[in-house]
């Protein structure tokens, strides 16, 4: 059984030192003692130790100053009425004036039903809080607790730019207890558990309390780590291909791009990069396996990568609607948090599937460049292996392009345009040599900036070829501003 623990242990086991100062200010506006309500109160007070149903301040996480506001269930099960309301967006709202991170730690078994409607629409006013706080380009981290149930987890506990929770714990709109009185039946084993929401792509991580000062503090270390924008002048990042790279082959490239042994996007996290946090689908109920999103640094160099995983496109997760949107909400948190986006192409092409088609797939890999194109931090790109159709345009257009020796980029794979030109699929090497596919034909082209050599092939060296790769990428995005959108679509006009 999953460990429980109330407010103030979870506080003394996650802050450095086990210490905090509170910033809570005795409830205002309580019932009269004797009342029913009042009684409740009190007998919470005694039941609890605490004098609401949250406990706010600050502390330190790893030597970094923090805000948090952390539920005691123990008190009326954690519900949120207008005194508990007032506490929260006090907390959130001084976090925000100070400029710190905030972690919230909900336990709570949603609005406070002896107050009725009047604490029910406190929810608006606790989720206008924190959007003001993300508004200001400040972390927001958020770790459901056991329960953690109706408008608390529809409201500020579903906000987070990175969300984790307690292994084991009860997480739903609507309470089981509530949804078998109302339809006479149980609701369905399985669906309203931390282990599954994280499957679903609803919460990022599945955490255990001794692991969550760790877990956030690397994740603050990038998210709070936006670097000062200054000009960058186009520099050769990577190493621009010579000699037998500049003659490679094109279908050599492709057949190269294809070894199942080469390295990916997971590599080259695992490998190259440092602080990495995954993240965990959209966060609204798609888990999109075709892609990784994580929050990581190259050298010293904070970002928010978005990457084709191409482990998991092989394994029968093409890139569909759900890994694009994914991306987005990437894109979306580099934004919002003034952090470089750096994306990862290397995909066979987007799913081919009715499933794909209805859920919107055209408009997503659209959405994605209208949200690229224009977005307000700096972007890098890395075409790593196979970069086929409009799943891999997605995510090209950035402020800088780095490709591997063997990367390369073409509308349809070689075999397609073949059967189109052709009206075979034999003659897809020929077709590969004529459409300009190659790293060495990109960077002619003015498509990308630099090339990461592979020696000869980074399937032989990959954790070298990884380490290659994440030095260029942390270079480039030294000093890296973000680029207009006319600045970013020009390097496609055609030359005359």
């Amino acid at each position: 059984m999953t460990e429980r623990v109330g407010a103030r242990e979870l506080l003394r086991r996650v802050l450095d030192g086990g210490g905090w100062t509170s910033w809570d200010d005795p409830p205002a506006g309580q019932p009269a003692p004797g009342t029913p309500y009042g009684d409740d109160l009190a007998a919470a007070r005694d039941r609890a130790g605490t004098d609401e149903a949250v406990v706010t301040g600050e502390g330190l996480l790893r030597g970094r100053r923090v805000a948090f506001v952390v539920s005691e269930f123990r008190f009326l099960a954690g519900s949120i009425g207008a005194a508990t309301a007032d506490r929260i967006v006090a907390a959130v709202e001084r976090a925000t004036a100070e400029r710190l991170p905030l972690l919230a730690a909900p336990s709570s078994g949603g609005t406070r039903m002896q107050e009725g409607t009047a604490a029910f629409v406190q929810m608006a006013r606790i989720t206008a809080a924190v959007m003001a706080h993300r508004a200001a380009g400040l972390p927001y981290l958020v770790y459901l607790r056991h329960p953690t149930t109706g408008g608390v987890f529809a409201s500020w506990g579903s906000l987070g730019h990175v969300t984790a929770a307690e292994p084991g714990a009860l997480i739903g709109f609507l309470g089981p207890r509530v949804y078998e009185g109302l339809y006479g039946e149980p609701f369905p084993p399985g669906v309203q558990v931390a282990e599954n929401l994280a499957a679903k792509g609803l919460v990022d991580a599945v955490v255990g309390l001794d692991d969550l000062a760790d877990v956030a503090s690397r994740a603050l270390s990038v998210l709070c780590a936006a670097p000062a924008r200054r000009g960058h002048s186009p520099q050769n990042g990577g190493e621009a291909p010579g000699g037998a790279a500049a003659g490679d082959d094109a279908w050599e490239s492709i057949e190269r791009s294809r070894r199942p042994d080469r390295p990916g996007v997971r590599e080259l996290l695992r490998y190259g990069a440092a602080d990495v946090t995954p993240l965990s689908g959209t966060g609204q109920g798609e888990a999109g396996r075709g892609l990784t999103l994580a929050l990581a640094r190259f050298g010293g160099a904070p970002c928010v990568l978005v990457g084709q995983d191409r482990h998991g496109q092989r394994a029968g997760h093409p890139l569909g609607p759900d890994g694009l949107r994914a991306a987005r909400r990437g894109m979306g948190l580099a934004a919002e948090l003034g952090l470089p986006l750096v994306t990862v192409v290397d995909t066979p092409g987007a799913a081919l599937s009715a499933e794909a088609e209805e859920g919107g797939l055209a408009g997503e890999i659209a959405r994605c460049l209208a949200d690229l194109i224009t977005l307000a931090a700096p972007t890098l790109c890395l075409l790593m292996g196979e970069g086929t159709g409009g799943a891999a345009l997605a995510l090209l257009p950035t402020d800088r392009v780095l490709a591997a020796r063997h990367g390369w980029l073409a509308p349809l794979p070689p075999e397609g345009a073949s059967v189109i030109v052709h009206r075979t699929p034999s003659r897809a090497a020929e077709m590969a040599a004529s459409q300009g596919v190659r790293s060495a034909d990109l960077l002619r082209d003015g498509l990308v900036d630099a090339v990461v050599d592979e020696r000869p092939d980074a399937a032989d060296e990959p954790e070298e070829f990884c380490r290659r790769a994440a030095a260029a990428i942390g270079r480039e995005l030294t000093g890296l501003a973000p680029g207009t959108a006319a600045a970013r679509q020009a390097r496609y006009r055609p030359s005359r």
